[in-house]
């Protein structure tokens, strides 16, 4: 059973009398430990089909399962209560609070969780450790790279162990160099069993990834595994060969 699975998902928008389709009978499976990007133009409904994955909103039309909940039928509070347990989300403009210290920003996402302060920090400590950012656990985002903040952002999303992260343009304010440490990180934690989602105009990111899904028009255009295309595309970043270190080291 796929961690993901939409079945014939339009979302329909009204606009002035007319109905806009923004997704139109999508379906697809997304498994546990995928790594996989969603492209598309400005326009295309990637970012609508982010929001019903994200469980950000609901299908019009169709079903969407996720982790065995059928999201068109769940309430708000059992929505939020997916989006803060299971999904993990990181933003191109990383969306840290500035007053807050690397290791604060991390620890927020549990403060709707229950947790006691003393397990916060130390999952919180445990997350930075993930992405090396451990040792600039004091530091305040003003204070860090861009490579840094992102890396602060990931942990954040990581930090109340989601199956799935989305990333949306994650790459898209770093540098060329540092974006690949990214896009290597993610595929590491793709490889220890988490699913990566990343969301990019970019060709080349996503040829990054092992699958690729393609939105024209509200539908997929089409759905690209490397494993079985072969070499098709050129990226300008590349997997790492197995057994290789990590090459996300902090920038």
């Amino acid at each position: 059973m796929p961690l993901i699975a939409l079945r014939h998902v339009s979302k329909i928008y009204q606009l002035g009398g007319e109905e806009i389709r923004a997704l139109d009978d999508v379906s697809l499976d997304i498994e546990l430990g995928e790594f996989i990007s969603i492209i598309g133009p400005s326009g295309s409904g990637k970012s609508t089909l982010m929001h019903l994955l994200g469980c950000l909103d609901t299908p019009s039309l169709g079903t969407l399962e996720l982790d065995g909940t059928m999201i068109q039928n769940a309430s708000e509070r059992e929505l939020a209560r997916i989006r803060n347990q299971k999904i993990g989300f990181v933003f191109q403009s990383f969306n840290l609070l500035p007053k807050l210290n690397v290791l604060q920003n991390v620890e927020l996402p549990m403060n709707y969780s229950g947790v006691s302060s003393r397990e916060r920090r130390e999952r919180a400590m445990q997350a930075l450790q993930l992405v090396d950012m451990d040792n600039r656990a004091r530091h305040r985002p003003m204070q860090l790279s861009g490579g840094q903040q992102q890396r602060t952002a990931i942990a954040r999303a990581l930090v109340n162990h989601p199956k799935i992260v989305f990333a949306d343009e994650p790459t898209g304010n770093l540098d060329t160099h540092t974006g690949e440490a990214i896009l290597q990180l993610f595929y590491r934690l793709s490889q220890e069993g988490r699913t990566i989602a990343l969301v990019t105009h970019d060709p080349e990111i996503a040829a990054f990834t092992p699958r690729r899904i393609e939105i024209r028009d509200g539908k997929v255009a089409q759905q690209v595994d490397a494993k079985l295309a072969g070499a098709s595309a050129t990226p300008r970043f590349s997997l790492p060969s197995a057994g290789s270190p990590s090459t996300a080291t902090s920038r």
